[in-house]
Order: C-alpha cells, then structure tokens, then sequence
C-alpha cells in the first residue's frame, strides 16, 4: 500500500480491500517508526488522525466519498489547522495551536475528506532552501542522511520520499516546492499565482507566496489540485474564475508540442550530471513527439537579487506581527513594553528570519525605497515580460529545477549567497507568476535531479500532461531509496 498511487489507494478503498483507518494507521506506524531520523514531521496526533479516516469511512460506506475520500496526507506547518500545533518552524509560534482552518485544510478535510497524518517541517518562516533553518531541527534526505532534502517544503518532500504519506501539501515561495521536489525524485505542482487561496497559509512575501501539491507523480498532483483550488473572498488575492478538473487531459499526446528551452538554463553554472540528465529527458520528449525551440530569457540572471529584495521587504511587513503581545513567543524578562517587543522578536526568531527582515526594514526604509524595492518591481515586471514573449513561440519552457543535486547538511549554512543560488532557475516563475513543476529525470552521483517545465498562465492542465506522458514513457518517479523499509 505504501507504494501505491492515490488512484489505486482511491480503489482499495472504494472497493473495501482496505479502511482509511487501516490505511492511515500504516503510515502513523511507519511516522513512529522512521520519523526519528528523518525529521520529516514536527506535529503527529494520532487520534485526531484516526478520527477523520473513520469519518471518511463513514462516507464511503454512506456513497457520499469524493475522488480522495479517505487517503491520508501529510500538511506543511504553514497551513493553519483547527485544534492543530502550527508553528511554521519557528520558537516565535512553536506552542501556536490554530483557532481556524486555513482554506486549503478545509477544502482537502471537510470537502474533500482526506485524512491529515500530522504537520510537516519547514525552514522557518518558509525561509530556505534547505530545511536547516528550522527550530526543530533540519529534515534528513531520505536518499541520502548527511543531505538536505530542500527547502522550504523538505519536510513535505522528506516524508513522501521515505514512504511516510503518499502525498503532501507545499507552498512555493521562490523555489519551495519544486527544489525539494527535485532533491527528492518527487513530483511537485506551483499553481499560477491566485489559483489556490493563500487564507489561513501563514505569509511570508504574499505576493509571491502559492500552494500547491507534492506527490510521487503528475498524476498524483493533478488529483490532489482538484481538491486544493477554487475562488475564495477571503484571500483578496484570489482568482475568481471557473474550477477545472485537471485530470481531464493528462493523456493527450505530445505531438507538436513546442518545448523552450532557454539559453540562459543552458550555459553555465549547472552541474555537469544534472544537465546530462536533463538533455536525456529532452531526448525523451523528441521521441515523444516533441519540438525543441531555443529561447531566451534574457533578465532571468536578475531574478535572484530582485527576489532578495521583494521577498524581504513583505516579510519584514508580514512578520511584525510577531510582537509578543497578541500571540506567539513571548521573552520570559523583560523592564518596559520595548524592552519586551525587542527581547521576543530577538529570542523567537532565528538567524535566517531576523537576516530578511532586516534586508526587508532596510529597502523599505526612507531614502533607500527608490533604489532598492522601486527598482526590483521593475526588474519583476521585465521578467514577467520575458516569460510573456518566450511563450509566443513555446507551449511550455523546461530546464534544471537545480543547479546541483542534494548538497550536505551545512554545507551552505555559512554562505548565505551560495544557498539563495540554489533557487536561480525557480524564482523567476514567482516573480511572474507563472505556474511551474518539477518531476523527476535521472540521477547524477546516486542522487535525484528534478526537471522543471514552466507554463503559460493558467496552464497547469497542459504542464501536468505534459509531465504525466513523460512519466509513462520513463520509471524514475518509481525510484525508491534504499533503506526505507
């Protein structure tokens, strides 16, 4: 069961050969079991857990199950859940237990009726590559243990990755669902800005902030967006516009199909095994049916320090509500109201955080607003346009998800510049808003190398065929690592 996809699981279930009870307590099992050394999950509640599959049970027994009814699946700590531990991988709300359910959570649990198997680890504040910056501890690849298995979304990717859910939500950033995705040989779906409400999703740069799905194959993430998108007034972000079944077209044939493939992916920079892999998949896509088309994205070496001054700037608005006044870590001693202020931000935040924020305070700040943060729009808005102009003479771009495969645990820790570089093929794609994935093609040294395809606006249909027939024409999405019993 542990290998199945959630079409089959959907099956067994629908067909009484197992219970969501049954189900979902052989991936508690294994979370008691192997999650000790992967780190993958911070909060598990196994009645709670339990609670919701003999629910599901009762709709399926009742015929009111949906698509999903039943399976479990694993929540990064980023979404709000009612009753749940929600710490966003910070000491600022490790002891935050959630009064509401972020959209997300009530459309996959009281909707769709999936079973939540617990909380999944993170960078703090969504702010990594890595999953080191994490008050709990970094997440274990579990391809290899002395390696990070991405970031943000790691925990997410780690679990999936060592068999502990079948699939799992993410949220994506700059790259935080599609790195680990790709460090992990898993599937992983950033929806076009909008399409999935970001209610109840703890923020970090809320213009650019999406989730999205994280699964063994592109089928699995097709399933899962189903149950995640949809028009809600409460984020005034979101989109308003019909839902689709994405699904519907996964198995269209690829012939004349245009592919990009920009120049600026191609040159240098990436590891020599990641793009061997890479143009092995673009072979693969040529016998598919296929047509390569060289393009260019000629502002996309600036994606990277435009992001690092955005993403900042809306963290350090975002994150001063952590105050210690409302809710959150407060500092145990402290002489007068800013002594206090300055005492709980200082404690519950860690190196990472308190590193943006100050960026963020800095750009925003009076005199340097028009240099710094006016300037990084208009870089955004020339990116955007790239991608707009390139899709002209493309159905879809692909490229690297990573320069490299999973580096080592504190490898990077030191260079803060090194590790924002691990995101410079994915930041783009948040910058315009654009939807993007990242599936797995090869490996290179043992380790996984993910693949990303980026789309036009709205395009998630098309992405997802074309990732699904590429997955039925290859096997590496079925690679297991050794040692996970």
């Amino acid at each position: 069961m542990i290998n199945k996809s959630l079409k089959e699981l959907a099956q067994a279930l629908g067909t009484k050969q197992i219970s969501s009870v049954e189900l979902s307590t052989l991936f508690l099992d294994r979370i008691e079991r192997l999650n000790p050394e992967i780190n993958a999950f911070v909060t598990v509640d196994r009645e709670k857990s339990l609670k919701m599959a003999a629910d599901a049970d009762a709709r399926i027994a009742a015929g009111t199950a949906g698509a999903l009814t039943g399976i479990p699946i694993a929540q990064k700590d980023i979404f709000c859940a009612e009753g749940w531990r929600t710490t966003c991988g910070s000491k600022m709300l490790a002891n935050f237990i959630a009064p509401y359910d972020a959209t997300v959570i009530r459309k996959m649990h009281h909707e769709a009726g999936l079973v939540s198997l617990g909380k999944t680890n993170m960078d703090e504040f969504a702010m990594g590559s890595s999953n080191e910056t994490s008050y709990f501890g970094a997440v274990k690849n579990p391809w290899d243990r002395e390696r990070v298995p991405g970031g943000s979304s790691g925990g997410s990717a780690a679990a999936i990755a060592a068999r502990l859910a079948p699939a799992a939500t993410g949220t994506d950033t700059g790259g935080s669902i599609r790195q680990p995705a790709g460090l992990c040989n898993l599937t992983g779906l950033k929806p076009t800005y909008g399409v999935v409400s970001r209610y109840g999703m703890i923020a970090y740069a809320s213009s650019l902030d999406q989730g999205g799905p994280m699964g063994a194959s592109a089928e699995d993430c097709a399933l899962l967006l189903n149950t995640m998108v949809g028009f809600d007034e409460r984020d005034s972000t979101s989109l308003d516009r019909p839902v689709e079944d994405y699904t519907r077209g996964l198995e269209q044939p690829l012939a004349g199909l245009r592919i990009g493939l920009p120049k600026e992916f191609f040159g240098e920079g990436c590891d020599a095994g990641v793009m061997a892999a890479v143009q092995g998949a673009i072979k693969e896509y040529e016998k598919l049916g296929a047509t390569m088309v060289e393009i260019s994205l000629p502002n996309s070496h600036l994606s990277v320090p435009a992001y690092y001054v955005i993403a900042p700037a809306e963290a350090s608005s975002n994150l001063s509500r952590f105050d210690g006044v409302r809710y959150g870590y407060r500092a145990p001693e402290y002489g007068n109201l800013d002594d206090m202020y300055m005492k709980s931000r200082a404690q519950g935040f860690g190196g990472e955080v308190k590193r943006r924020i100050l960026i963020g305070a800095y750009v925003l700040s009076h005199g340097y607003y028009d240099a710094y943060y006016l300037q990084a729009q208009r870089i955004r808005r020339l990116i955007a346009n790239d991608f707009v102009a390139a899709f002209q003479s493309c159905d879809v771009i692909l490229g690297p998800t990573s320069p490299t495969t999973a580096f080592k645990i504190g490898e990077k820790s030191a260079d803060p510049v090194q590790m924002y570089l691990s995101d410079i093929y994915t930041i783009a794609v948040n910058l315009a808003g654009l939807p993007g994935m990242s599936l797995p093609c090869g490996f290179a040294g043992g380790l996984p190398v993910g693949m990303q395809l980026i789309g036009n606006y709205f395009d998630e249909t098309r992405l997802l065929n074309v990732a699904h027939r590429y997955q039925q024409a290859t096997d590496w999405h079925q690679r297991r690592p050794d040692g996970i019993a």
